[in-house]
């Protein structure tokens, strides 16, 4: 996201104290704002129909038609509105039904709220965004032939899951630029930079850059003309 950018967010959580919690949490934070909030899934539907958003925060345990099918709901009137999971559940069927109904990251309850602000911040900024205890439940999910081939197809994108800007940037990391060269070369703000680095590794389940760097040139995962031109 570029500097001063707000992140106009739609808040769905059916427990009043916890949605609470972060709405105080999130609203210390300069780039975001929370628009709406709702308590189960239709209402999530309707408000996600009349306001400007730039995210769907949202539970999967919600009362009436639940966080699966108002996910589902959503991406079907707005495809590029982004919708982050927050839920305290991993097990690999979810996971699975998450990806088949659009959503774009998965967060478990309990997440730092650093790192909560940073999954919000990748994926408004276009990036996905998984847990990484979740990120052994979705190989393993789709390791067997218990999903649809929609899915499976989903995942298979992410078998090589970065984005033509994440290929970019890693290939700007491999050749041993920092934050600062990357965005001066790019054109774009230091801290996009950074929340695209930090999807990278999620992404590619590396510690660090030195081990993206070696992964991508190993599994060829950004194309050899931007590795070339540096």
């Amino acid at each position: 996201m570029k500097p001063g950018v707000v992140i106009k967010i739609l808040l769905v959580e059916d427990d009043e104290l916890f949605r609470l919690g972060l709405r105080m949490r999130l609203q210390q934070e300069t780039c975001i704002e929370i628009l709406a909030e709702a308590e189960d899934g239709e209402q999530a539907v309707e408000l996600a129909n009349r306001y400007p958003l730039d995210l769907v925060l949202l539970d999967v345990g919600l009362p009436g038609i639940g966080g699966i099918e108002a996910c589902r709901q959503i991406k079907q009137h707005h495809p590029h509105l982004p919708i982050l999971v927050l839920t305290s559940r991993s097990e690999k069927t979810l996971i699975a039904r998450l990806i088949e109904a659009g959503a774009a990251g998965y967060c478990l309850k309990g997440i730092p709220s650093e790192s909560l602000i940073l999954a919000l911040r990748s994926v408004a900024a276009g990036a996905s965004w998984w847990d990484q205890t979740a990120t052994t439940e979705i190989r393993a999910a789709f390791g067997g032939n218990n999903v649809s081939a929609s899915a499976t197809q989903n995942v298979e994108s992410r078998e090589n899951p970065l984005t033509k800007r994440e290929q970019e940037i890693l290939a700007l990391v491999a050749a041993g630029k920092s934050n600062q060269e990357i965005a001066e070369i790019l054109y774009i703000a230091p801290g996009t930079v950074r929340v695209h680095v930090h999807a990278i590794l999620q992404k590619l389940e590396v510690r660090d850059r030195t081990q993206a760097a070696v992964l991508a040139i190993q599994k060829g995962l950004v194309a050899k003309e931007l590795l070339g031109g540096e």
